[in-house]
């Protein structure tokens, strides 16, 4: 999986339109190997980055979960802290 896709579920506040269309980007970008598809390919592209946003909203409208939700700025700290633990080494 792409390190630039992150969790966008259970956050407080919630995953907003462009964080899921982002992410559906790098997804796509990923799985077709290159940031920008030729002229022939773009069209295709589009049409991929457009179904994979509108499943992962669906799936983010569709998950339940009982934990409490996460704080966005909390998390960007942990995630700091073990980027930098992993360079220390």
């Amino acid at each position: 999986m792409c390190r630039s896709i992150h969790q966008l579920h259970n956050f407080e506040p919630p995953a907003t339109e462009d964080e899921v269309h982002a992410a559906a980007l790098q997804y796509v970008r990923k799985i077709a190997g290159t940031t920008k598809p030729s002229q022939a390919n773009q069209a295709a592209f589009d049409a991929a980055v457009a179904a994979v946003t509108a499943a992962t909203a669906e799936l983010l409208a569709a998950l339940v979960t009982n934990a409490p939700p996460k704080n966005r700025e909390e998390e960007a700290v942990k995630a700091r802290a073990r980027f930098e633990a992993r360079n220390r080494g």
